[in-house]
């Protein structure tokens, strides 16, 4: 068995190696509208450019509407990614907030909040999206992200809640709050910093799995609407042409595969590198084995 520290070193470049894979593609999709050939809405030529194979002027190809494959890939890595990053961030804050109120709220109230939570996590979130984007159409891409965010906080909620229980029993919390130190600046100053690499961690697998959210919306239709370009939509103008078309599919789903891989791969590595330091010893007694932690080792819900 190995211990924290070689644990965490081995964590390390493989966590090194995706934060920079995952910077460049951020910065592809930053740069993405001065590095894409053609405009990636623009039809080029509905004769002459009609779903053309891969070709040294256009490498991933044209689709049915005579649009250059790889502008509409580098469009959708910019609208793919900042849905996943902006949908994440209110899951993350959303979360963070209700789990805190749960722990520090008086018992009445924290039980009532549980229940909620309770009631919440009974009802599968794609069965929520599906059943609001079925009821109301399809929306514009900030309420879409909204819903998204608003749907995927739950478990950050819980996982929040049990953490800040089990700081609040520490020594440093006890003598903090014997001081008489407001409970938001002990929550502030004190705890919240101590969820930083947890909340990290689910960061990176929320980010995985939010991509592949708005992807399988979008190409059900009723994710990012044409004709803005998002994988998923990308890779929808290829379905039933794989036969004869398979660049419309193969090209935009490698791209999104990879930030995929590469944040579920940093997600491990981040609980690897932190876990086994930041909670070990957390309650009286206790002996956390390298490698685990509160935190799940599968994605959370």
């Amino acid at each position: 068995m190995m211990p924290p520290a070689a644990v965490a070193g081995a964590a390390s470049r493989p966590l090194r190696a995706g934060m920079w894979l995952l910077a460049l593609l951020a910065g592809v999709a930053l740069v993405a509208p001065w590095l894409a050939p053609y405009d990636p809405n623009l039809p080029l030529d509905l004769l002459a450019l009609k779903s053309r194979a891969p070709s040294l002027a256009h490498p991933f190809g044209t689709d049915p509407y005579s649009r250059d494959v790889l502008s509409r890939v580098l469009a959708g890595t910019r609208v793919s990614l900042g849905f996943a990053l902006s949908a994440v961030a209110i899951a993350l804050s959303v979360g963070t907030a209700y789990g805190a109120a749960m722990a520090f709220a008086s018992v009445r109230v924290g039980t009532l909040l549980a229940r909620l939570l309770d009631v919440a996590f009974s009802v599968p979130r794609l069965l929520v999206l599906l059943g609001v984007l079925g009821a109301v159409g399809p929306m514009g891409l900030v309420a879409l992200v909204l819903l998204t965010g608003l749907t995927g906080w739950y478990a950050v909620a819980r996982l929040v809640h049990d953490e800040l229980r089990s700081l609040r029993a520490r020594e440093f919390t006890l003598a903090a709050a014997a001081t008489g130190i407001p409970t938001r600046r002990l929550l502030q100053r004190h705890l919240l910093p101590h969820l930083a690499p947890m909340l990290l961690t689910l960061a990176a697998l929320n980010i995985a799995g939010t991509i592949g959210i708005e992807a399988g919306l979008s190409f059900l239709g009723l994710g990012v609407q044409p004709p803005t370009a998002s994988w998923g939509n990308i890779i929808r103008d290829g379905a039933g042409l794989m036969h004869s078309q398979w660049w419309l599919t193969v090209f935009p789903a490698v791209c999104m595969l990879l930030p995929v891989l590469l944040c579920n791969a940093m997600g491990d590595a981040l609980r690897d590198r932190f876990a086994p330091v930041q909670f070990a010893g957390s309650a009286p007694g206790s002996a956390v084995l390298p490698g685990s932690s509160r935190i799940p080792s599968t994605r959370p819900p």
